[in-house]
């Protein structure tokens, strides 16, 4: 079954109303190449209109396109469990912060957090464009940022794979009983009036 196919609304429902791109993107690990330069540059153009902190902008994304040798070494720096589905990516991306303010070299406490701001729209743009998204913690930050020349005053957050949506079957076995958008937490476990509640 391609995962396109899937029924998002089999596994999740919102408690209230939200636009429905919150709720129908997910992270796929069957993909599929097909991404285009275009495709590439419409995430990037989401990724860019971010809110970030004094407008810093500190998100840069480094990338690989599938069938360059670019791709391999990205591929490289994921860890073996991520390697065997991103594999079949279109596209993979390292997204790196920069840890101080261009403006006066201090640092800049909320660098990541404005670099998952910037995540967050591309995931979107490519959830809206059909294409599957997925980030990843495992890999090799410091490896990724030595081979890519990565200066120290910039913090690798994670790498991203980016396809057209697979087919289930493609994954190893023990992944295609998990290719299935994940539920979220209620309301009340995360957000609370006044102090805190456990």
């Amino acid at each position: 079954m391609n995962v396109a196919k899937i029924n998002v609304s089999e596994h999740r429902k919102p408690d209230h109303d939200v636009l429905p791109v919150f709720v129908s993107r997910w992270s796929p690990r069957a993909l599929q190449p097909g991404v285009s330069r275009a495709d590439l540059s419409r995430l990037l153009e989401a990724a860019r209109w971010a809110p970030s902190s004094y407008n810093e902008q500190p998100w840069r994304y480094l990338f690989a396109v599938s069938g360059t040798p670019e791709f391999n070494t990205f591929l490289g720096f994921l860890l073996e469990a991520n390697q065997v589905w991103a594999k079949n990516a279109g596209a993979l991306l390292l997204l790196v912060a920069k840890k101080t303010f261009a403006r006066n070299g201090k640092p800049n406490g909320v660098a990541v957090f404005d670099a998952g701001s910037s995540w967050q729209n591309l995931a979107l743009q490519g959830a809206s464009m059909g294409l599957a998204v997925h980030a990843m913690a495992g890999f090799d930050a410091a490896k990724a940022a030595s081979t890519l020349g990565v200066p120290e005053d910039f913090h690798p957050c994670c790498m991203i794979a980016v396809g057209k949506p697979g087919e289930v079957e493609t994954l190893p076995a023990d992944y295609q009983g998990i290719e299935k958008p994940s539920p979220r937490n209620p309301i009340t476990a995360f957000a609370f009036e006044g102090r805190w509640k456990a």
